[in-house]
């Protein structure tokens, strides 16, 4: 019997019929794995009789039917793995050698996995970094400067490639030169959104995009659900850098935290309606976070080789302005608006970028104070 989960490697023909049975429309992960369960093969379910696929939990007379009726499904995945690996993208199934571990203890793993670049053994040590696609400039600085954090700590970063904080996080990520995973609603083959099309390249130069829906495959709307619970069960810990109260994060913050996983929030201004989101899960239990350190010292046993010293970053001009306007002392937020010349998104990025570089802090009231 196949074991979802054990190791080893899949032949050809074994590899086609995985990728086969799931081309069935509607079978999804969780009766996939029940029907490797009471079958052992994926070819066994398709030689199955009606009947007793049927009796397999979850399935019934109208799935078994798509399954007994779904042999033709067989050329197409020959041609699949054939395009594949043309392609220069590989096939990974549950029980193979090179299926990411943390993927394994989600409820609901993908049975079959597409992968453009490269999956790691060091990339179980992975946070995602997610948020909002319409995110404030105070956002994509926070979320770069936590995906550069996180990379130049040996920390893979996974988002969802999407505009906004997705993309940000990645960026951030590959500007220290680390490891990236970004897990795609469509096929691999494609990019969404299109403009992102060199980030995804150089993501597979130093990661890997990951899918589970076949080749070809267009980012429909059901799609990212799904792809969201990947996101989050490839990482320890999910951080929600920016979202709406009706964000896509807070999904996959909700899939963290059903996985048994740590959710993380970065707190922003109260008035943004793009900070409601993360704002509301910090009243609900998420941990703060306005530092990479809160999330080492956070599962310091799992990130126990990981240095938890701040490294030595340069110091922007903003920066150094506004640093030089504190070493008057505490200075509120408007005065330093007002002393420095910068407007408020401006102030908001470099005061985070500050404070995760630990060099101030802020206090009750709209304070900040250097340290």
């Amino acid at each position: 019997m196949i074991v979802p989960g054990g190791s080893g490697s899949v032949s050809m023909e074994e590899l086609e019929w995985w990728v086969a049975l799931n081309m069935v429309p509607g079978i999804g992960p969780v009766r996939y794995r029940r029907l490797l369960e009471r079958f052992g093969s994926a070819k066994d379910v398709f030689q199955a009789k009606e009947r007793d696929l049927a009796l397999v939990d979850g399935i019934g007379p109208e799935m078994a039917s798509a399954i007994s009726g779904g042999l033709g499904l067989l050329d197409r995945a020959k041609r699949e793995v054939e395009m594949a690996e043309r392609k220069g993208i590989k096939i990974v199934v549950l029980h193979q050698d090179g299926y990411p571990k943390n993927l394994l203890g989600i409820f609901d793993p993908p049975p079959v996995l597409y992968v453009r670049g490269q999956i790691l053994p060091s990339d179980e040590l992975a946070i995602a970094v997610v948020g909002t696609r319409s995110a404030t400039e105070y956002g994509r600085s926070v979320a770069e400067r936590m995906g550069s954090e996180l990379a130049r700590r040996g920390i893979t970063v996974i988002s969802g490639l999407a505009r906004g904080i997705d993309s940000a996080a990645h960026r951030g990520a590959l500007s220290a030169q680390g490891r990236n995973l970004a897990v795609l609603a469509c096929g691999v083959d494609l990019v969404y959104p299109p403009e992102n099309r060199d980030l995804a390249r150089r993501i597979a130069e130093n990661g890997a995009l990951i899918s589970e829906f076949p080749l070809g495959t267009k980012p429909v709307k059901q799609n990212f659900p799904m792809r969201n619970r990947v996101i989050s069960g490839l990482a320890l810990g999910t951080v929600v850098v920016e979202a709406g109260d009706k964000s896509g994060a807070l999904i996959t913050a909700a899939f963290a935290l059903d996985q048994g996983r740590e959710v993380y929030a970065v707190p922003g201004n109260i008035t943004s309606r793009m900070s409601k989101g993360t704002n509301g899960l910090i009243k609900r239990g998420a941990k703060l976070v306005d530092s990479v350190e809160d999330i080492v010292e956070d599962l310091s046993d799992l990130f126990k080789w990981i240095k938890v010293e701040r490294p030595e970053e340069p110091i922007k001009r903003s920066e150094a302005l506004i640093l030089g306007i504190l070493e008057e002392g505490p200075m509120h937020m408007d005065l330093l608006m007002e002393r420095s010349g910068m407007g408020f998104g401006e102030l908001s990025a470099t005061l985070i970028g500050l404070q995760l570089k630990g060099l101030v802090r802020q206090m009750p009231g709209d304070l900040f104070s250097k340290v």
